[in-house]
Order: structure tokens, then C-alpha cells, then sequence
């Protein structure tokens, strides 16, 4: 659990003790916390994550694994667009080799195109993790399939997605033309300041 949950959880008990003074403080009640956590548990199910997919439009294409995408339907209280960072992968960034041949990939695949998109995930940067569907081509997979991108999965069991990255490096095509591409997360590390 985060930071703030763990802040939160503490709140409680402290909350807790203070109510029952005669209690002993060593032992607190157990009831509480176990709502509390109940309670997390249900806000952490209650994600948009795993929500039906939404249709809408591609009108930037960032990078190689970021678009804006705006939905065709949306709430006063919710944002016009999104930032979605593909699921499943990780392309070369714009600065280094072949990421301006992955971002025309993707733009070539998604931009000002209708798609849907299903959100998995909330990065730490607060953007949604996704993997999108333009007609019949599912995007993140044909990244990887092309060469345009790593496959990373982190989040699950993704043998299929795997699959594709062998293929294209069978076939030495896209960013596995070069002997050994340079993967992004060490690019990043190597580049001077902050990203």
C-alpha cells in the first residue's frame, strides 16, 4: 500500500485508542482496522482499471508509448482527454535510436484515428496504463511485433507479447537490426538530469 494508506491506517488506530482510553493501549482493537482495510480493498477494486473499454480519438502521439486520447463520452467532473502510456511495452525514447521511428509507428497505427482503449492500470505518474484496439489491430502488440518496441510485463503473465519480441528479433527488424538496441529504462538512467 502506499504512503498515504499506511498514514491513513495509523490515523485510524490512533483515533481508536483515544476513544477507548481504558483499553490497553498495547492491544487495539482489531475491528477497526479491519474496516479500514476492507474499505481499501474496495477503493483499490473500484479502479478504472478493468472498466469496459472507451472509444474516442488519438489526437497526439507523444512518444513512442504515449498518446492523448480523447474519449467520446465524458463527464462534467472528468477530464476531456487522457494521457494514456501503452501497457505491456516500453519504446526507444524519442531521443535515442529508433524512438522517431517508433513514434511515427504509432502515429502511422493510432493518430486522429477511433479507437478503444483498455485501461489496466494508474502509473505513479497518475497516467493510464492501456492497451488500445484501432479496428482490428491491437496497437501494443503490433509495436512490439514490428520491432518498435520492448516488451515489459511487469504487470502480469504476457507470454504472447513475449512471443512477438522473439519473432522480431529473429527477424532482426525494426530496433533489433542493431546487434545489441540499447533497452530505454537503461537509456534513461545513462542520460544526464531528471526524466
Amino acid at each position: 500500500m502506499s504512503g498515504l494508506s499506511g498514514r491513513f491506517l495509523q490515523s485510524i488506530r490512533l483515533q481508536t485508542l483515544r476513544k477507548d482510553r481504558c483499553a490497553a493501549v498495547r492491544h487495539p482493537p482489531a475491528y477497526p482496522l479491519r474496516a479500514v482495510l476492507a474499505l481499501c480493498l474496495l477503493f483499490a477494486l473500484a479502479a478504472p482499471a478493468g472498466a469496459a473499454p472507451v472509444a474516442g480519438v488519438v489526437f497526439v502521439v507523444i512518444d513512442g508509448d504515449t498518446v492523448l486520447f480523447k474519449p467520446d463520452h465524458y463527464s462534467p467532473g472528468s477530464r476531456a482527454f487522457l494521457k494514456l502510456r501503452l501497457a505491456d511495452l516500453d519504446a526507444p525514447e524519442t531521443d535515442q535510436p529508433y524512438g522517431e521511428a517508433a513514434t511515427r509507428a504509432l502515429s502511422a497505427l493510432v493518430m486522429n484515428q477511433r479507437v478503444e482503449v483498455d485501461t489496466v492500470a494508474i502509473d505513479a505518474y497518475g497516467r493510464s496504463l492501456a492497451r488500445i484496439r484501432a479496428g482490428t489491430v491491437e496497437v501494443n502488440r503490433e509495436l512490439v511485433r514490428r520491432g518498435f518496441a520492448w516488451t515489459s510485463t511487469r504487470g502480469g503473465n504476457r507470454h504472447d507479447i513475449s512471443a512477438l519480441q522473439r519473432e522480431a528479433q529473429r527477424e532482426r527488424i525494426g530496433l533489433w537490426q542493431d546487434a545489441a538496441p540499447t533497452p530505454p529504462w537503461v537509456w534513461r538512467r545513462q542520460q544526464p538530469g531528471d526524466r
